[in-house]
């Protein structure tokens, strides 16, 4: 039967599956997942970020000797690896959370997770996934309505 002469199903018609996804959908909004994807990632690099410096905020030895020699990023010298790793790991983390420039901020942390999961740790490909993945929404998604983004009008606001 050619597809314009199947009818269209109506509410009162809809299969169970469609009206369970439908309920799922009203359940659950997007900007809901949307802030939790934030949430979750943000405090993924925020950890490391912490573990990579002192109280004072400055890189330590042990981070550079990681970078020399575990991590070895290429490409850049150990030195430069810790501290854009560190920074970055403390920075991006607090723009996600108060999903301000999401979609920007998401951009750096999606290259660093590229760069573990190519270089550094291959073998742990699928928590790699899993951290682009929600990187990846918030990329094409953006933040949400519950977001800096959408109250300074940044993004538009969707359900």
């Amino acid at each position: 039967m050619p597809a314009a002469a199947i009818p269209a199903a109506t509410p009162e018609k809809a299969s169970p599956v469609r009206r369970l996804t439908g309920l799922a959908e009203r359940l659950v909004p997007l900007s809901l997942i949307q802030i939790a994807a934030r949430i979750g990632i943000a405090g993924v690099f925020w950890k490391s970020g912490l573990t990579k410096v002192d109280g004072g905020w400055n890189v330590t030895d042990l981070t550079i000797s990681l970078f020399r020699d575990e991590y070895r990023v290429p490409f850049l010298s150990p030195e430069l690896a810790a501290h854009l790793g560190a920074y970055t790991e403390l920075s991006m983390p607090l723009f996600l959370v108060l999903g301000l420039l999401t979609r920007l901020a998401a951009l750096p942390l999606l290259g660093m997770t590229f760069v573990i999961g190519v270089f550094v740790y291959p073998g742990a490909w699928d928590t790699h996934l899993t951290w682009a993945a929600l990187l990846l929404l918030l990329i094409a998604r953006g933040p949400g309505l519950v977001s800096l983004d959408a109250l300074l009008g940044l993004e538009q606001r969707k359900l």
